[in-house]
């Protein structure tokens, strides 16, 4: 299944993509694309609808965060091999965690704003996924049966503040408008041989970044079972995967995000994201 939130930031309506690729509502059936609905009972019940039933949907409508009511959004760094080599980072030995404010999440297509006093805002294109069932102390062959679904986001990062101030990643992570996740949730069942997608990232028509997941040093279910060794993983929370080589800060000279710049990623099978750049007010 795919599942979406569409509608109103803040006011976001629980949706489904039918075979035909239009969005219908699920608006009597469930809250919300949050922790209890992607339970395996809740997805169960949801795959026994009958989708042609189901309200259409305005084909323009908005697409809001594809989760809901996150309530850790997780990060793995550097986690390709080559994009620590181009950011000149010794290759992790275990994953390196850090995580983003929940107030950073936005819709796939939303605008980035560049926060104020920043000078070198960046882009990264990543595999996410979404915890189904809780995960505490769980063994990688026992961590696929915890994630719920996967998709697309675009870990913007402040490097000057994620590097060159405290110390603290955190601060470069967690700014508004930081984490576009969607356009739509694909159930694990359906999203096909994770460990092999191509993922891309455009900024103003220039590819920057083309790599493939199968470049990862800790695949999924390595860090479902690696973070659940130290906190609990509940339904709803997000985790991000790490990004492949061709970020701003690995160019020479390096590049970042101005006002006006567009953004386009995506991910094979999982859909795309498309952004446009504005300064903080």
């Amino acid at each position: 299944m795919k599942l979406l939130r569409y509608g109103d930031a803040g006011n976001e309506q629980p949706g489904i993509i039918d075979p035909e690729g239009k969005i219908r509502s699920l608006v009597r059936y469930v809250k919300d694309i949050d922790g209890p609905t992607l339970s395996a009972e809740g997805l169960a019940k949801l795959r026994a609808i009958n989708l042609n039933a189901l309200p259409l949907v305005d084909e323009n409508a908005r697409l809001g965060a594809c989760v809901g009511n996150i309530g850790k959004f997780i990060c793995i760094g550097l986690n390709y091999a080559d994009h620590a080599q181009e950011t000149r980072a010794a290759i992790p030995k275990e994953p390196v965690v850090f995580m983003k404010a929940t107030s950073s999440v936005s819709g796939p297509n939303d605008t980035i704003v560049i926060p104020r006093n920043s000078i070198k805002t960046d882009w990264e294109v990543e595999l996410a996924f979404v915890i189904g069932k809780t995960a505490a102390y769980v063994s990688e062959e026992e961590a696929n049966n915890h994630i719920a679904g996967y998709f697309v986001c675009n870990d913007i990062s402040e490097r000057e503040f994620q590097l060159e101030r405290s110390g603290q990643w955190d601060l470069g992570k967690g700014c508004d408008t930081f984490g576009p996740i969607g356009p739509w949730l694909v159930t694990a069942d359906e999203a096909g041989d994770i460990s092999n997608l191509k993922l891309w990232l455009e900024v103003n028509g220039y590819r920057y970044q083309n790599g493939n997941s199968d470049k990862m040093i800790f695949s999924p279910t390595t860090i479902v079972s690696y973070l659940s060794q130290y906190m609990s993983l509940q339904p709803g929370d997000v985790i991000s995967t790490g990004t492949p080589p061709g970020v701003g800060l690995g160019q020479k000279p390096p590049a970042y995000l101005k006002p006006g710049d567009t953004i386009e990623l995506g991910i094979e099978g999982l859909g795309t994201q498309r952004q446009t750049v504005v300064a903080s007010v």
